[in-house]
């Protein structure tokens, strides 16, 4: 799976938010300041080459969904995370974010009972 650039990621949430859907209905779910329409049509057809969204004409439109879903990417997004930046140890990026104030004890400890009640 290949690496999106931030304005590519940004439009597959609006795409994953929507479902399925055409320029405009993404325009409306991109959160803070939307990219220029053509902008957006430019990089949904870059996500298409890159195999992350299908098209359907319908029209003189295209209607686009997701390919990718969005939990398999947010996986291989994280796991290359650890392990090119926290020697593939979860741990250590768990001990990363306590250290930087990030998450706090009480939030660890939840993880932890998440964690013991999906082992059980």
């Amino acid at each position: 799976m290949e690496k999106l650039t931030k304005q590519e990621e940004q439009a597959m949430l609006a795409i994953w938010r929507t479902g399925s859907g055409f320029v405009k209905d993404f325009l409306d779910q991109i959160e803070g300041e939307p990219p220029h329409y053509n902008t957006l049509v430019s990089t949904i057809k870059n996500l298409e080459k890159k195999g992350y969204v299908s098209s359907k004409k319908m029209g003189n439109m295209y209607q686009y969904a997701p390919a990718v879903d969005e939990a398999e990417y947010k996986k291989q997004f994280l796991t290359t995370v650890v392990k090119n930046h926290f020697s593939n140890s979860y741990k250590e990026l768990v001990s990363f974010f306590a250290e930087q104030k990030k998450i706090s004890p009480k939030e660890l400890k939840e993880i932890i009972d998440m964690i013991e009640k999906k082992v059980k």
